[in-house]
């Protein structure tokens, strides 16, 4: 198999890429990738260079990786500004690393793309091997591979030189459920009643509550998402990662995955989520409102949304990094996989005791949470 590092996708047709990419995974997509390089969310002075790893047989596209060289720790959600900082007062460089992983994206999905007749195997082992060669290359301080599916997870455990790390998040899995009441019946009463408390009052509102798919949105519509975006990464005191030039190409390139929950007065959008939805899958993002409103934001980021899935059969709902409220509206503690490769073979030392350390304590959490779920009965 030959080996490319591209530079951008310009370089390859949506229609290969996309032959690699699976049923469930909006976001390493061609178009999604892409609209992050043309608008500037990704690139030079960014601190996100794309470093993409292909691999070609008889030139046909059979296997890709998406790649970044990183200068900074910023967007990642899998944190590692400590070993950063442990490194420095080591003496030893950090910056650059290789992360792979969808910039600004803590969903799990596939990174090891591979077209259908392929040994998965194969080309991971294959991508695995490149990625090294990159990072010898840019003499970069280590490979970051975050938010593996459980098949890739199982795959680079074989290779005995990238370190596993387990984090979490809350995801919603369905049960069979046939209805939002049926979800809810498996609650505790106490929990029951004050979902259902969070949806009347969000109903009290006197907003028109409705989920568009992208192709739906007007320009106004999709508008107000982007300032949504912009707003609510002020208020959290953080700098945006996209660019406004990203929602225009995302309502361009990659609407037919877009679902928004908007909450309109008189036809106003008052508030709104962004999520993606591909096969069985729906992806929450980015959520913002005009107005402080009592249960608007569970009503739009969970409920509707956990409503939408039940509807169309979806198997899973992933609702973005962090939030411990997440648990008490259905979303269930999930593990979240990634693997390292350290270079410098001290800090590799240091980094393989603490994560043998951090993944007891995230074990501990996991069945903390668990026990604490929304349907677990205390006896």
């Amino acid at each position: 198999m030959h080996v490319d590092l591209l530079p951008n996708l310009a370089h390859v047709t949506p229609e290969a890429w996309d032959a690699l990419v699976g049923d469930d995974d909006p976001f390493v997509e061609h178009a999604f990738l892409r609209a992050l390089e043309t608008s500037g969310s990704v690139g030079p002075g960014t601190g996100w260079t794309p470093m993409h790893v292909t691999l070609r047989r008889n030139d046909k596209l059979v296997g890709a990786l998406p790649l970044y060289l990183k200068e900074h720790s910023y967007g990642e959600y899998i944190f590692d500004f400590g070993w950063a900082s442990a490194a420095q007062r080591a003496g030893i460089p950090y910056y650059p690393k290789l992360v792979a992983m969808v910039p600004f994206t803590p969903a799990t999905g596939r990174r090891f793309l591979y077209a259908p007749g392929e040994d998965p195997q194969e080309i991971t082992a294959a991508l695995l091997d490149a990625t090294l060669a990159a990072r010898a290359a840019t003499r970069a301080s280590s490979v970051h591979l975050l938010f593996l599916n459980d098949e890739e997870r199982e795959r680079v455990r074989v290779d005995s030189r990238f370190m596993p790390r387990l984090a979490t998040q809350f995801h919603w899995h369905n049960a069979g459920y046939h209805s939002f009441d049926e979800h809810l019946a498996s609650f505790r009463s106490a929990l029951r009643k004050e979902v259902r408390k969070e949806r009347r009052r969000a109903a009290e509102t006197g907003l028109d509550i409705s989920v568009l798919t992208g192709p739906e949105l007007s320009a106004a519509d999709w508008q107000a998402l982007s300032e949504f975006y912009f707003d609510t990464c002020d208020k959290h005191g953080s700098g945006p990662y996209l660019t406004p030039a990203f929602f225009r190409e995302l309502a361009q390139t990659h609407a037919k995955r877009v679902v928004a929950v908007l909450a309109k007065r008189q036809g106003v959008v008052v508030a709104g989520t962004l999520n993606f939805e591909k096969g069985g899958h729906l992806y929450g993002r980015y959520w913002g409102s005009k107005e402080e409103l009592p249960n608007l934001h569970f009503e739009l980021c969970y409920h509707r949304l956990i409503e939408r899935a039940i509807e169309r059969g979806y198997s899973r709902f992933e609702a973005g990094a962090q939030g411990m409220h997440k648990l008490r509206r259905g979303l269930l503690p999930a593990e979240i996989h990634n693997a390292c490769y350290i270079a410098d073979p001290r800090l590799r030392l240091a980094i393989d005791d603490f994560l043998r350390r951090e993944e007891h304590a995230v074990q501990d959490e996991l069945a903390a949470l668990r026990h604490h779920g929304p349907s677990h009965r205390q006896g």
